[in-house]
């Protein structure tokens, strides 16, 4: 009889364990999912902004049609992958960062443009923006690192594999110019 009490217990204990570890799982991946969705929020308030950003600019820089292009187009593209796989959303968000690096550089030549209250007011939003943008990749990245230490390490990873839990893909920098320090000069 007390055998069949040991056997019970265990089974108890294990099915404890079993429901903890899957619990533990399924709030892991909300994490990582409600972190996406928080990026996906300051993107959207980028993808705002830049419209506005080149309207002003537009009137002071008219030889700059360039670099005006090439921020539209790369806030489109970006636009465009808003659904895609954090690898693919990455390249093209540096895309994007890269164009507004160049805009806001060409922006120097021009006092008249950095005097005017509505493109200082866009442009302190949109860096108010990155910051937040890089705030939200960060938390993101570190809610995919807990939940992939989740996956794969043991006994949780067992209840991962044993109900589908996959490893999430980390949001990273993929343009070599995001990974060098940017050169300023007064010259």
């Amino acid at each position: 009889m007390l055998a069949v009490y040991i056997i019970i217990g265990v089974v108890v204990v294990l099915a404890i364990t079993l429901f903890i570890l899957y619990n533990s799982l399924v709030r892991l991946r909300n994490q990582v999912k409600n972190a996406w969705a928080q990026i996906d929020v300051q993107l959207k308030r980028r993808y705002d902004l830049i419209p506005n950003l080149v309207e002003t600019a537009k009137g002071y820089m008219k030889h700059e049609r360039e670099t005006l292009e090439a921020v539209t187009k790369a806030r489109n593209l970006a636009q465009q992958l808003s659904s895609a796989g954090a690898g693919e959303r990455a390249k093209a968000e540096g895309e994007l960062s890269s164009v507004l690096s160049r805009l806001l550089a060409v922006v120097e030549n021009y006092p008249d443009l950095k005097a005017n209250q509505n493109f200082l007011a866009l442009q302190e939003e949109l860096t108010s923006t990155e910051n937040k943008i890089s705030f939200s990749r960060q938390f993101y990245n570190d809610s995919v690192l807990r939940y992939n230490n989740q996956t794969q390490m043991v006994p949780s990873n067992i209840v991962a594999s044993t109900f589908g839990f996959k490893p999430s893909e980390f949001f990273e920098v993929t343009l070599t110019a995001e990974r060098e320090a940017p050169k300023v000069s007064f010259t």
